[in-house]
């Protein structure tokens, strides 16, 4: 069974980029790196190709290797596999975990959301993101807050565990 992302973080930025990853997270990052040893750094894939997207996607790197497996599966030259190896593979930044927990944020991938004093971390199963926190409050936080608003009071949101993936 694959090893889960759970919790969330909220870290500094100093002014080179420098932000530490939460515990947690790395112990994730360590146990799903199969290039990983004790003493070694964890590798990860930063995703920030989707225009659309307010947060930085981060990719343990088994669950970069299966969207490796699912790209690969796809007709060579194929509009979907065009678009998907221009984001997963040209729109993406491979990087470890220094040995102090930390990695840096080039400054591009900080301007493209934002980010300035702080990073607002925040698990999504197999991956992570990171958001500028006003962000994530205005956006995700906001929009999940009003899905729960529409549920009656009794309901009780594990029941959304048995619903049709379809």
């Amino acid at each position: 069974m694959a090893q889960m992302f759970r919790g969330d973080g909220l870290h500094k930025v100093d002014a080179k980029g420098r932000v530490s990853i939460p515990a947690l997270f790395r112990r994730v990052l360590e146990a799903t790196d199969p290039d990983w040893t004790d003493g070694l750094n964890a590798n990860f894939v930063i995703v920030f190709g989707d225009h659309r997207r307010k947060y930085l996607e981060c990719y343990s790197m088994e669950a970069i290797s299966e969207v490796d497996d699912i790209i690969k599966a796809k007709p060579r030259g194929s509009k979907g596999r065009k678009i998907l190896e221009n984001m997963y593979y040209g729109q993406s930044l491979p990087t470890s975990v220094d040995e102090t927990g930390r990695i840096v944020l080039p400054a591009r991938l900080r301007q493209k959301i934002g980010l300035e004093n702080e990073a607002y971390f925040i698990a999504s199963g197999d991956t992570f993101q990171i958001w500028n926190p006003a962000t994530y409050d205005e956006v995700e936080a906001s929009s999940n807050a009003e899905y729960l608003d529409d549920l009656p009071d009794d309901f009780d949101v594990a029941a959304l565990l048995d619903e049709d993936p379809r």
